[in-house]
């Protein structure tokens, strides 16, 4: 299994720190969601977008499919943002994660950083359907991206 957990990406932690990643919808960076199989090799060390081992089949195009960011806010001490679900459509998948990277020049080192790696648990299958991520409520305790 080369998938083996979910991680904030520490080349994004350091990078935030540098002001390299904008997040407001519609005024910031645009960030793209990957789909990869089970022999893609991700760790919170990942820092770009890679073509190994991402998936390929119908209704899914390389580089994956770009996300709406939820406006980040503030609940308590903790600092969250997250994205509005992303479907593609009619496709013919098996993924087994994903990878988050800002697909915006003047984010990290380029237009592929990698934001956060997902792990979906187990390989998910789509047979001309809609493959959708469904991300978590956007709030302090569940969303995608949280800095406590």
């Amino acid at each position: 299994m080369a998938f083996t957990g979910n991680y904030m990406c520490t080349s994004f932690k350091q990078e935030l720190l540098q002001a390299k990643h904008d997040f407001p919808n519609g005024t910031g960076h645009t960030c793209t969601l990957a789909m990869y199989t089970n022999s893609a090799s991700f760790t919170a060390a990942t820092t770009d977008y890679t073509t190994s081992n991402e998936v390929s089949g119908t209704g899914y195009s390389a580089g994956g499919g770009t996300l709406t960011n939820v406006t980040p806010t503030t609940s308590g001490t903790t600092a969250f943002t997250d994205f509005a679900d992303l479907t593609f459509s009619t496709a013919t998948v098996t993924a087994r994660g994903a990878l988050i990277y800002n697909t915006t020049s003047g984010g990290g080192t380029g237009t592929t950083d990698a934001v956060v790696v997902l792990d979906f648990g187990s390989d998910k299958t789509s047979t001309a359907g809609d493959f959708t991520i469904v991300f978590p409520t956007a709030d302090a305790s569940n969303a995608i991206i949280r800095i406590a």
